[in-house]
């Protein structure tokens, strides 16, 4: 693939323009300037001077993010801080850790906004670049598992590497779209660096005499579904005589296993409504079928035969999803695709976690007959390709699905190892500890990680994961975790995917805050706003009055009474109309999911007042108000599009 530069030094020419200059590399590398007032993106002649008022930034550049339009102007985001992860292959792989952004408009600063609803706007985009996990290489594209890189290995060499990137997981594809355009007329390629969103890690392994590297790369991506995910664990295996580990890209073998996870492919939703358990909603719409087949078999053709393992519970809450999952792949009775359902709560129950042994035991022959991806030196063809892949699912495809894909992963890296030699065909890596211990943290971090980014805390059951026992200390901490969870998801959790929204371009502001006003208003009634606050001061008071002397017994009785009523309606109001206290998206609110009223299941109707919302059309119109200005938006997967499966929209369950 075409390079890529891998530092820039940074000058301002006054308000003009911002010039990238490409640094240690030869003096006839060309030059990057953006110019402020019109946006225009200029490739400078080869050794070109800088102008004479240039200012010099006193931060380096690693990469440009790209450019991002809000309502009053136009802001290139770079990368101005990089930890190294590790190195595949000889390339190191960094994650961007600091980010500036440079407003084009040279009437606009970043510390000071000229409206509050650009400063908005701005505080999603930088929440959004300071909680994120971003991998990036200037030489190994993470973009793609190992197997899609050989396939295309010939042709890729000619190519740009945003060309070959893959689109779903090249997280900042959005970003990059006036680099793109502005590539027509010019050759910015090495300009363009395709960032993954997502966790990465490498180590280095020294088992029976043989040294190998073993690694674990996760992205996360557009799957038309939620929470889809792809996890590549990876295995270098250095040369037989090899006396120590090093970092080039001289391997005897390359071995990659692939699987991936995402929501059950049917139209659903848990929707918040401050209590524990979030309604359950089941949506038969006339497309599903068609819209859950075209999903199927799209990751038929880029993955080969799918085994569909469901982890949902069998009975209880989560059992209409089961039942709608089971009866649209009965009626699809698709080809290359075979559904295997684990009840992982009953089967594993008492902590009997050694039990996902009968799960492997059934999707053993599939698992062989896949396969993985094996590469030797020097080999023109491949020893074997992954023919198929596990797609696994539980209700948010977080802690249980950790546990059963980390179960797979170890399976197949015992079969990887015994056949090239290295462990006899007996024994697993248990049988050696630092091997054990190695893989066994990879998975838990990549567990935590991926929690994180879904459910606002780490994994649960990670212990398991950890130590290979389920412990009691370990359900503690997931009490805790599940706490967590519980009040990001129900009081902080718009803003955050606001973030996600605007940064991968599923919402794009208009130009002018007046059309984005209902982001830093509030249109709730005024009793609605009220009831938080007359919790709070209800509890202040009583907690005062505990400090009261006690002169009269019959005083502080009607006080007490009447703070405790007050904080007792409060709280009732909050619980009885708990839609309207939970922190949804503002930007795509899902008002249709929520008040959704067709053929399909609801387990309750919690949150919506009295009456249940039994007037929909006017809860919905009352809801959508304070929302998005009064716009109902029909959310769709995570692009509006037509035929993408909607997005999993409250993503808060705990297993």
């Amino acid at each position: 693939m075409k390079p890529l530069h891998q530092r820039f030094q940074l000058y301002h020419e006054g308000n003009d323009s911002y010039i990238f200059v490409p640094a240690g590399e030869s003096a006839n590398a060309q030059s990057l300037t953006i110019d402020r007032s019109s946006g225009a993106i200029i490739l400078n002649p080869p050794g070109m001077s800088l102008p004479l008022n240039v200012r010099r930034s006193g931060k380096p550049v690693y990469g440009i993010l790209g450019v991002i339009s809000l309502s009053m102007s136009e802001y290139v985001v770079i990368i101005t801080g990089r930890e190294l992860r590790g190195r595949i292959s000889g390339h190191d792989i960094y994650r961007a850790t600091d980010f500036d952004i440079l407003p084009l408009n040279p009437n606009i600063t970043i510390q000071h906004p000229p409206h509050p609803v650009e400063g908005h706007l701005l505080a999603l985009l930088r929440s959004h670049l300071a909680t994120g996990f971003f991998l990036f290489s200037y030489g190994w594209d993470l973009t793609r598992r190992l197997q899609a890189q050989w396939n295309t290995r010939a042709e890729d060499q000619t190519k740009a590497f945003w060309q070959v990137a893959d689109d779903r997981f090249f997280w900042n594809r959005f970003l990059q779209t006036r680099l793109i355009e502005s590539n027509v007329k010019q050759d910015l390629d090495a300009y363009i660096l395709p960032i993954v969103y997502g966790t990465f890690d490498i180590r280095p392994v020294f088992v029976q005499g043989r040294h190998f590297q073993l690694a674990l790369v996760s992205r996360d991506g557009d799957g038309h579904v939620a929470n889809f995910n792809e996890t590549e664990q990876m295995l270098f295996i250095e040369m037989p005589n090899a006396t120590a580990p090093h970092s080039g890209d001289e391997f005897a073998s390359k071995l990659s296993f692939v699987q991936i996870r995402g929501s059950v492919p049917l139209y659903w939703a848990e929707v918040n409504n401050l209590r524990y358990k979030p309604d359950l909603q089941v949506m038969d719409l006339p497309d599903t079928a068609d819209v859950m087949k075209l999903h199927l078999l799209e990751q038929v053709s880029l993955y080969g035969e799918q085994i569909l393992v469901n982890l949902v519970n069998h009975k209880g809450y989560e059992q209409p999803v089961k039942d709608a999952y089971e009866r649209y792949i009965t009626q699809l009775n698709l080809p290359n695709v075979r559904y295997e359902y684990f009840d992982f709560h009953n089967e594993c129950k008492k902590m009997r976690y050694d039990r996902i042994s009968v799960l492997i035991d059934s999707v053993k022959e599939d698992l062989e007959r896949q396969g993985y991806c094996h590469l030797n030196a020097g080999d023109r063809e491949a020893q074997q390709l992954q023919r198929g892949i596990v797609r696994t699912n539980c209700m948010d495809n977080l802690d249980r699905t950790n546990v059963v894909q980390g179960t797979i992963a170890k399976w197949t890296l015992n079969k990887q190892l015994q056949s090239l030699g290295i462990i006899a065909s007996g024994s697993t890596i248990d049988d050696y500890p630092k091997l054990s211990a190695d893989f066994r943290e990879m998975w838990a971090d990549h567990a935590d990680s991926i929690a994180k980014a879904y459910g606002g805390s780490g994994a649960l059951k990670s212990d398991f994961t950890r130590t290979n026992t389920r412990t009691k200390k370990g359900l503690l901490e997931d009490g805790v975790k599940s706490t967590v969870r519980y009040l990001k998801n129900n009081y902080f959790d718009g803003p955050r995917q606001d973030g996600f929204d605007l940064v991968t371009g599923t919402w794009v502001p208009r130009k002018g805050p007046t059309s984005s006003l209902f982001l830093v208003t509030d249109g709730r009634p005024l009793v609605t706003r009220s009831m938080p606050l007359v919790a709070f001061f209800s509890m202040f008071m009583i907690c005062a009055g505990l400090t009261l002397p006690r002169t009269s017994e019959y005083s502080l009785f009607y006080y007490f009474l009447l703070w405790i009523t007050l904080l007792t309606v409060a709280n009732g109001y909050m619980l009885i109309n708990g839609i309207d206290f939970v922190s949804w998206p503002k930007l795509l609110p899902p008002t249709d999911v929520i008040y959704y009223n067709g053929p399909g299941f609801r387990s309750a109707r919690n949150g919506m007042g009295l009456g249940g919302a039994k007037d929909l059309k006017v809860a919905v119109d009352k809801t959508a108000k304070w929302l998005n200005g009064g716009r109902v938006h029909v959310r769709q997967g995570s692009k509006l599009t037509e035929g993408d499966i909607p997005l999993e929209l409250i993503k808060k369950r705990v297993d």
